[in-house]
């Protein structure tokens, strides 16, 4: 299980793949596996078909899972997918900060 440092809501920026140049917004994060989830990208087509005498078969198109390792988290100062760090204020708080402008990521 690895550090992360992309939360659920985060635009990420892929950066390998069939994906890759494309920004979205991240769905759901898995630790355990190293995964993640991202709107419209990754999207792959499953066959589904019919339970019922009568019903159609259909073609699904969901987002499947990428490694985490594919994407960076997108920081908007830079206008690119960037590194990111956690810095210590002074009242005790985290925040994650962009490692090459040093801005915080919200």
């Amino acid at each position: 299980m690895t550090q992360m440092l992309i939360k659920k809501g985060d635009m990420v920026s892929v950066i390998a793949g069939k994906d890759k140049g494309k920004r979205a917004k991240a769905l759901q994060i898995m630790p355990k596996s190293g995964k993640i989830v991202v709107e419209g990208l990754n999207l792959l087509a499953k066959n589904v078909r019919p339970r019922r005498q009568g019903e159609k078969g259909q073609i699904i198109r969901y987002n499947a899972p990428m490694d985490i390792s594919n994407v960076l988290l997108y920081c908007s100062h830079c206008g690119r997918g960037r590194r990111a760090g956690y810095l210590m204020q002074r009242d005790g708080k985290k925040t994650r900060v962009c490692k090459k402008c040093k801005q915080a990521i919200s």
